[in-house]
């Protein structure tokens, strides 16, 4: 049986990670933080399938007697915090947790166990100001806030130490990403949960920023398959991941709307004071991962959508068209 340590087991792509290994029979250690509250909402229904231990990213310790109790085959970090417009709020912060935190993993991994298989979650916000689009594994990074720099840092981290050190260490470069499991801060989720509320006339406005901001957003269960066969090739490298394609908030409101048999217009208001200071356009060119992996999304943006108001419909305790959860089935088997 194989081990793996997931940092980050109980965030949205910690919590699909979780469930996709065990269905491989791995044995899984969740690693979550000693030194904040932590919800389990996302790995309740697993809790009794997999090792939970805690520890603390900024303490070289406490990773280096991680390694040493569990020997993982693979250790995935997920550990971070991922509203990347909140990070100017704690630059320093972010910085030693997204950044140096990696580091210090990596330190444990080359000196506690070499021969485990690591992989890190970059970010598209590496990009930040990208010179083409779309951007592939070669294109030039410009991140342009806090989490993009610390993200970036990391991702440096993880290649040079794969080069100095031999170690077996890749990086997903992964696009937006999103899931029922996704906090209500973001906008793919404050829509998708405004429209069953809407729905159920538990609201009756949702204030929205820029409409014509533009996206990658494919589905969390989709990308953690990617990590997975990026950690079972003969030798490592690094890939990016994305659904390949942009959406406009506006596009995604017409999908999760539509859906409930709604009309947004009547219900969205726009805030200029959501507005981002700085937008790009962020689109994965995902043919490194087509070709050396095999791997390409299963789920469509609309079926996401899709998937995320059949959830926040449940949620509140409205039956759902139910077409989120015959696209799961028919995509994962789950």
């Amino acid at each position: 049986m194989k081990k793996a340590l997931i940092l980050g087991v109980n965030g949205q792509d910690g919590s699909y990670l979780a469930e996709f290994l065990l269905d491989r029979e791995y044995q899984v250690i969740g690693w979550i933080p000693s030194s904040i509250p932590i919800s389990f909402e996302n790995i309740q229904h697993i809790l009794d399938r997999i090792i939970i231990t805690k520890g603390d990213i900024l303490d070289q310790d406490s990773l280096n007697a991680c390694m040493e109790e569990y020997h993982p085959d693979e250790v995935y970090n997920l550990a971070a915090p991922s509203f990347a417009a909140a990070s100017w709020k704690a630059a320093v912060q972010v910085g030693d947790i997204v950044a140096l935190g990696v580091v210090r993993l990596l330190e444990a991994i080359r000196c506690v166990y070499p021969q485990a298989h690591f992989f890190q979650a970059s970010s598209s916000e590496m990009y930040g100001n990208p010179t083409e689009t779309p951007q592939n594994e070669t294109t030039p990074f410009h991140p342009r806030n806090p989490y993009g720099m610390a993200k970036l840092y990391a991702h440096w981290a993880t290649v040079n130490y794969r080069q100095r050190y031999n170690l077996f260490a890749v990086s997903g470069i992964l696009f937006n990403h999103e899931s029922p499991r996704r906090p209500v801060e973001f906008v793919t989720r404050k829509i998708t949960n405004s429209a069953a509320r809407i729905k159920a006339g538990l609201e009756h406005e949702l204030l929205l920023g820029n409409l014509d901001g533009q996206r990658d957003w494919g589905f969390a269960g989709d990308y953690v398959e990617a990590m997975w066969m990026m950690l079972q090739k003969d030798q490592p490298d690094d890939f990016v991941i994305g659904l390949g394609q942009i959406h406009t908030v506006r596009d995604l409101l017409d999908q999760a709307f539509s859906y409930v048999n709604l009309d947004w217009h009547e219900y969205v208001k726009v805030d200029p004071t959501l507005f981002r200071k700085q937008e790009s356009i962020l689109q994965a060119d995902i043919s490194k991962a087509k070709l050396m992996l095999g791997w390409e999304p299963r789920v469509s943006f609309k079926d996401l959508v899709h998937i995320m108001v059949d959830a926040d419909l449940e949620l509140i305790g409205l039956n759902s068209p139910g077409e989120g959860a015959r696209i799961i089935k028919k995509h994962h088997g789950d």
